[in-house]
């Protein structure tokens, strides 16, 4: 009888050691969506935040600028040659073109 009892001890452990994997199987595989998903809002929140950097750049950029048209008038000046061929009394404007390229 001693024979049997040990292999039923043996049996019983084997059966809750597989239980309790099983058991973490079936844990595993229920949070698994939720995982890809918490990955998938971290790789948005990550993409989200570089465009909130890019366009802060953008805008410190554009606010320099409007600072510059505003304040300096040599910006005005070189913006009203540039843009609309604007020149002093006595100056003469070059305009180049770039060759047409077929």
């Amino acid at each position: 009888m001693n024979v049997n009892l040990g292999v039923w001890d043996k049996l019983i452990r084997v059966v809750v050691v597989l239980l309790f994997l099983a058991s973490l199987v079936w844990v595993f595989s229920w949070y698994l969506p939720l995982i890809e998903r918490n990955q998938h809002y971290r790789k948005s929140i990550f993409d989200l935040d570089a465009k909130i950097q890019a366009q802060e750049r953008l805008g410190r950029q554009l606010r320099a600028s409007i600072d510059a048209v505003q304040n300096d008038p040599r910006t005005l000046e070189r913006l009203a040659r540039e843009k609309l061929g604007w020149a002093r009394t006595n100056e003469t404007v070059v305009h180049f073109e770039s060759p047409n390229r077929r």
